[in-house]
């Protein structure tokens, strides 16, 4: 991903019946504040059914454990080491697991060995929901000004939306009321080998983000896989991060958008996630739409009226833990998980 150009990828719109019952006044604000927010769990009279409680705490953990692996990059130790680490983290939590390895050509020719590392928690429920982001890390930090040949930690840039999704994980399973439904996490590998920022060359039509994404559409875990629909997590956990609305998101399925973006508004967090619209972005998602025919949105930092728009710190080494909130992955991960609960 991580061009905020409108994307080149136009797919058609998916008409959505929404997140359980599509909860009205989208643009209700509330005036709880995250600090106050991250210390509690939905209530009834938000017009919410209950769930489980985030915990981040937890979530900050599980980020900085990928962070102490080193960078996450194919073809590398500590990229082999944190894989099998996420396997484990998702069993324990209940998940029947599958390594789905692939080779990904890169766009100077590399050859990547790379693994989609896939959860399927509660395998026979027939309504299923996909929850994604990405755990590899950026190879250069091409937006710095020194050492920009070295991989970065991606703190953010991958580790943050991991984090989140591992504590959905464990507070599910922990939980005495379990959601209604199949969630199936993913985690998709080689999304960050994309073109250097000042790259001259012609890619032709070919997309070298979003690799794991690409050939997880073309090759599902399960022959015919489907789910209701898809939340991509995507720079989940920056200090200051905001949420608008993504482009494709909104092409792709804007009840579902404003459903979640509504969720986050009850809960308190209606200062991050914030009714405005931002650029599309090539990202995972786009390609769970236009290749595997699952709508899905993406959670993504951007900060419209930044030039910076995904933040001083992206693609630089100043993606380490330094920048990770825990308000910020409380905001994101309890909007989540009470969506779930909302089926």
């Amino acid at each position: 991903m991580k061009t905020s150009k409108i994307a080149l990828v136009l797919l058609g719109i998916f008409v959505f019946s929404g997140v359980g019952v599509y909860l009205k006044s989208c643009q209700e604000k509330s005036s709880s504040t995250t600090e106050q927010a991250s210390t509690q769990a939905p209530a009834a009279d938000q017009g919410l059914l209950p769930a489980a409680t985030f915990n981040a705490d937890s979530a900050y953990k599980f980020v900085a454990k990928q962070v102490e692996f080193g960078p996450r990059v194919p073809n590398t130790k500590s990229h082999k080491a944190c894989a099998a680490w996420l396997a484990d983290q998702l069993k324990a939590y209940g998940c029947q697991v599958i390594n789905q390895n692939f080779v990904a050509t890169t766009y100077d020719g590399k050859k990547l060995n790379a693994v989609n590392i896939i959860g399927t928690y509660n395998p026979g429920a027939a309504k299923r929901i996909l929850l994604a982001a990405h755990w590899d890390t950026r190879p250069i930090a091409d937006k710095d000004t020194k050492d920009k040949d070295k991989p970065i930690d991606g703190a953010n840039d991958g580790a943050s939306g991991v984090g989140v999704l591992l504590e959905i994980a464990r507070a599910i399973k922990d939980a005495q009321n379990k959601p209604n439904v199949g969630i199936d996490f993913i985690l998709f590998d080689a999304e960050d080998n994309g073109e250097p920022n000042e790259y001259s060359g012609n890619s032709g039509n070919q997309v070298w983000w979003c690799l794991g994404s690409q050939y997880w559409a073309a090759n599902k875990h399960v022959p015919n896989y489907q789910a209701y629909y898809g939340i991509l997590l995507d720079m989940v956990g920056a200090k200051g991060a905001v949420f608008p609305h993504e482009g494709l998101s909104m092409q792709y399925a804007p009840i579902l958008t404003r459903s979640i973006w509504d969720i986050a508004s009850r809960l308190g967090y209606g200062n991050l996630f914030i009714d405005a619209d931002g650029g599309a972005l090539t990202d995972d998602h786009a390609f769970v739409n236009d290749i595997g025919k699952i709508q899905m949105i993406d959670i993504v930092e951007l900060r419209p009226n930044d030039p910076k728009t995904f933040g001083s710190y992206h693609h630089t080494h100043n993606d380490n833990m330094n920048v990770i909130d825990k308000n910020t992955l409380k905001a994101v991960g309890q909007t989540v998980l009470t969506a779930l609960y909302q089926e």
